[in-house]
């Protein structure tokens, strides 16, 4: 039925298509309206879809202000061209002035897929990191590290842990009473991942930005959520202009005045809203109205552009009076890639995907198989032409193969109106998949020696 909604499940082997319900059902916003300079491939043809505040992002590059970029891996498997998607968009915003962060999931790999952490760190640098820096990524500005070692990663998720419960995750990720509690555990240490380069001690307070596929959104809402928890100021809009609401929580009602029979000590009070106005004032404002009764301060000439700069100012003060200041992370999500049977890539199912170590035969001879989106007949292609929407070959070219924009409408055109033909289509794919593998593989041998300076 149309009003049934879409469940989106990061551990899922199904996965909907049907991104404006998507955009609409969670909550994101569309990249339609975002204007970005030297756009890459993936930007360019509407891949990346969707975001939750790339803004902040935007206006960090825009003022040359620093922003990280945050990705992990599963060390259980091959990479695929699906992965090499995400690496595509992190090497973009590394290109843009972004410091690299990815995390190595080994505990949840150990945890839920029985991987040891020694083999998961031999999978991480001789199939993930390899190709990483093969596809260009810059080993001075990217760290990488694994769960299992990096404790604030952790720590975070258990001082986190206390600001959810059970019925949330059943929400956000369709947990039960069967659910192991791996899985339970999992999202909250990945809610680590993505917020400790934050911590002054891995970069500092700064916007993250994690590119990833819609299927992962829901660990970017609870993390967002959990962030949102723990903060003591908010910035919302209002009748005019923005309003930042003071939160009274239990770990942080002694800074703000609250004395412990509950009475209000109102010299403290004023103290800390005298330092809300103080840090507002530093960005240029002067119209900021104070209101300690009420809790709130109001700045009637800022803007939603303003929005990001006062809560940036805002999480310093927290910081500075003992709170952790920490920025709900910014995501964009692409659209997912059809795997060569039509159905999901998955590393698990190799007929599905090109793997990037498959040699340019085994390459060859998927394409050959993948599902296409020609005519049963030559005489119906020729008549009806044939659906690039459904062809694998073309799809992979427009995702992955194909720079060129016009030759790519060129032979949408064509196949669209019968005159390439479903053999045609493939072949173009084939040589161009050849040529991307083989580069590939030089690349991986000249940059093998860098693998090592990308761990921590």
């Amino acid at each position: 039925m149309m009003n049934d909604k879409v469940t989106i499940d990061p551990w899922g082997s199904s996965q909907s298509t049907d991104y404006s319900r998507i955009i609409e059902q969670f909550g994101l916003s569309s990249m339609d309206s975002v204007s970005i300079q030297d756009p890459s491939r993936l930007h360019r043809r509407g891949i990346v879809f969707a975001h939750r505040e790339l803004d902040l992002v935007l206006e960090a590059k825009r003022k040359a202000n620093p922003f990280g970029v945050l990705t992990g891996l599963m060390p259980s498997g091959r990479m695929h061209l699906g992965h090499s998607m995400v690496i595509d968009q992190v090497s973009w915003f590394q290109k843009q002035g972004g410091d690299v962060t990815i995390a190595v999931a080994d505990l949840e790999s150990n945890a839920t897929r029985g991987i040891s952490l020694e083999e998961g760190k031999k999978i991480a640098a001789q199939e993930y990191v390899a190709n990483y820096a093969a596809l260009g990524l810059d080993p001075e500005k990217t760290t990488v590290y694994f769960q299992s070692e990096r404790n604030i990663v952790q720590k975070l998720g258990f001082q986190l842990g206390k600001r959810t419960n059970l019925s949330e995750l059943e929400a956000i990720y369709g947990f039960d009473g069967s659910t192991n509690l791996a899985h339970v555990q999992a999202p909250l240490v990945q809610a680590g991942d993505i917020l400790h380069p934050q911590m002054e001690e891995f970069g500092g307070l700064r916007p993250i930005v994690v590119p990833v596929g819609v299927d992962q959104d829901p660990h970017l809402r609870l993390t967002r959520g959990l962030a949102a928890k723990t903060n003591w100021f908010n910035v919302s809009d209002a009748k005019m202009g923005l309003q930042v609401g003071v939160s009274v929580q239990e770990e942080n009602a002694f800074a703000m005045g609250v004395e412990a029979n509950g009475r209000v000590n109102k010299e403290k009070q004023k103290q800390v809203f005298s330092q809300i106005v103080d840090s507002i004032s530093q960005l240029g404002f002067s119209d900021i109205m104070s209101n300690p009764k009420h809790g709130t301060v109001n700045v009637p000439s800022a803007t939603s552009r303003d929005k990001g700069s006062i809560r940036m100012a805002l999480l310093s003060l927290e910081r500075k009076m003992g709170g952790m200041g920490l920025l709900a992370p910014s995501s964009t999500y692409h659209r997912f890639a059809v795997g060569m049977t039509g159905d999901k890539m998955s590393s698990s199912k190799p007929k599905t995907t090109l793997f990037l170590g498959d040699d340019v035969a085994t390459a060859e001879k998927k394409i050959k198989k993948s599902f296409s989106g020609g005519q049963a007949t030559l005489e119906e292609h020729r008549r009806l032409g044939g659906d690039p929407d459904k062809d694998v070959a073309y799809q992979y070219m427009m995702y992955f193969f194909e720079e060129d924009d016009s030759f790519l409408s060129e032979i949408n055109q064509g196949y669209r109106s019968g005159k390439i033909l479903a053999g045609e289509m493939k072949q173009m794919c084939i040589d161009r998949a050849s040529e991307w593998l083989s580069n590939l593989s030089e690349m991986r041998d000249q940059t093998a020696h860098l693998v090592d300076s990308f761990f921590e």
